[in-house]
């Protein structure tokens, strides 16, 4: 019980940080805009390991970070392994040929928009359809290695990415269309020196929304059949063993993986898109 009560009283003094921080002139510079968050992910670590030390929690219903930490230390070139497996050739492959499949498609949507009312609602509904029903049939389809979940992958990520595109390309003011008119400006000629520009915070917006589904269809897929290497293999196998360390020590660097790859994008991002309102200080 004394671990809950520790635990309580260091969230309590946490919240008052943060509040007091978020109210200063501090949060505004970079290293309070690292703390702030940094804080939040510490308490809640805290308050987790209280919890469940103090309230004798069983490790098979939810281990202690410590022993998800001491799980990541141990089994280090296991996790590596899956991790090259999952992210590296299945989720990153599928993720570049979904993205660049959907911007080809959308620059095709938009130099002949009888595509548009052909393809677009085509791209809804494979949207709709649940991973958990496609991605056993795209297994069966392309074999269990990475190229099956590369395949769901890019089932996933096609349609954030082509819809985004799409509304970016059509963004750019009529004025400014015209003004190119104006000025003789070829189709391919207003769209790499206006049109494209101006689209960019929209595709980059589908390219962060397709990072994190890049990484969930990866581990989906593998969770209807796989090598005996990969985080769905993984966690599929230590269910079934009950060890749920292992389970929560690839959910750690899963989400650890995901967090990092939306940062390099969203860092990407704010070095093309200098210029726009949202990426001003």
């Amino acid at each position: 019980m004394i671990w809950v009560v520790f635990s309580l009283a260091f969230w309590v003094a946490a919240w008052a940080l943060n509040v007091r921080l978020s109210h200063s002139s501090f949060v505004k510079t970079r290293i309070g805009q690292l703390i702030v968050p940094a804080i939040f992910g510490v308490t809640l670590l805290v308050l987790w390991q209280g919890v469940v030390t103090g309230l004798q929690v069983s490790p098979v219903i939810l281990p202690p970070p410590s022993a998800i930490w001491e799980r990541i230390l141990a089994s280090g070139p296991t996790l590596w392994a899956d991790f090259q497996q999952t992210f590296m050739k299945g989720a990153l492959r599928g993720y570049a040929i979904g993205c660049g499949a959907a911007f080809l498609t959308a620059v095709a949507i938009d130099r002949f928009p009888f595509l548009q009312r052909g393809l677009l609602p085509v791209g809804n509904f494979v949207a709709a359809l649940p991973i958990v029903g496609i991605a056993p049939i795209l297994v069966m389809w392309f074999g269990f290695d990475w190229q099956s979940k590369a395949a769901v992958v890019v089932v996933m990520v096609f349609f954030p990415v082509l819809v985004n595109t799409v509304a970016g390309l059509a963004a750019s003011e009529v004025m400014q269309r015209d003004l190119m008119a104006t000025y003789s400006a070829s189709y391919w000629q207003s769209l790499f020196k206006l049109r494209l520009p101006a689209a960019m915070p929209f595709i980059f917006n589908g390219l962060k929304i397709a990072t994190t589904l890049a990484l969930i269809g990866a581990i989906v897929a593998e969770f209807f059949g796989s090598p005996i290497v990969g985080m769905g293999f993984r966690i599929t196998a230590e269910v079934g063993r009950l060890g749920l360390d292992m389970v929560w020590a690839e959910i750690a660097v899963a989400a650890l993986a995901g967090s990092a790859f939306y940062g390099l994008v969203a860092l990407i991002e704010k070095r093309v898109t200098f210029w726009h309102p949202s990426q001003r200080g």
